[in-house]
């Protein structure tokens, strides 16, 4: 079943939804690059970062680094980070912040198979339609070791949401831009989808506020192949 409630259709022009993307973010940079990380998140953060301390991982790729909030974190812990994200603009501010970043698609990853031990994605692969989200997936595990882990936060919904929606009123009289495209899946798709590319090692989700059916999901899957 599908919901449209609070949303218009999405454009069914993936250039046009591209195109919304990057006027959105590249305005929002600065200003996202100076607002905290929420403490839950921080908190996975630094899980994934003591698992793969202990397995002794030593380079992640961020897929949708945005200014680089998390890459600091993920440098700060010393493995060798490199991000990128859709919008020239996180990407500069990124990259002012001191880290290895470059604007590329998640749907095509430009580095080598096996390139990474580890990857970290967040609040991202939600505005991928099917088929970009199968690309992504497969991009991530592409460039990936045997045996990576690939972590993976994204909204979803207790049934399928699909639609444009406006930004938050995160900065009071500013507007970034045009509304951003979200496919909001359920926890069962999203745990099939991770599962076509291989074992989810951990799964939490969390509700975006008290008695909604939107929630944040989080998983750590981690690739076929030996370990270490």
């Amino acid at each position: 079943m599908t919901s449209t409630a609070n949303a218009t259709e999405p454009p069914s022009d993936e250039e046009a939804r591209r195109a919304d993307f990057l006027a959105y973010y590249d305005a929002e940079a600065a200003d996202r690059a100076r607002r905290p990380v929420p403490p839950w998140r921080v908190a996975a953060q630094q899980e994934f970062l003591a698992r793969l301390a202990e397995e002794r991982w030593r380079t992640v790729l961020e897929v949708g680094c945005g200014p680089g909030r998390d890459g600091e974190a993920i440098a700060a812990a010393g493995l060798a980070y490199t991000g990128v994200d859709l919008s020239p603009g996180m990407v500069e501010v990124a990259r002012a912040a001191g880290l290895d970043a470059h604007v590329a698609s998640a749907t095509d990853l430009p580095f080598g198979d096996h390139t990474f031990d580890a990857v970290w994605s967040m609040s991202t692969l939600m505005h991928l339609d099917d088929a970009e989200l199968a690309a992504a997936l497969s991009e991530i595990v592409r460039v990936l070791v045997p045996g990576g882990l690939f972590a993976v936060g994204m909204w979803g919904a207790a049934e399928l949401t699909v639609g444009t929606l406006a930004g938050p009123a995160a900065e009071p009289g500013k507007a970034y831009g045009p509304p951003r495209y979200f496919h909001r899946r359920t926890d069962t798709t999203v745990r099939e989808r991770l599962g076509e590319h291989g074992e989810i090692e951990s799964w939490w989700t969390r509700p975006s506020s008290p008695g909604s059916s939107h929630r944040y999901q989080y998983a750590v899957v981690r690739t076929a192949g030996p370990a270490g």
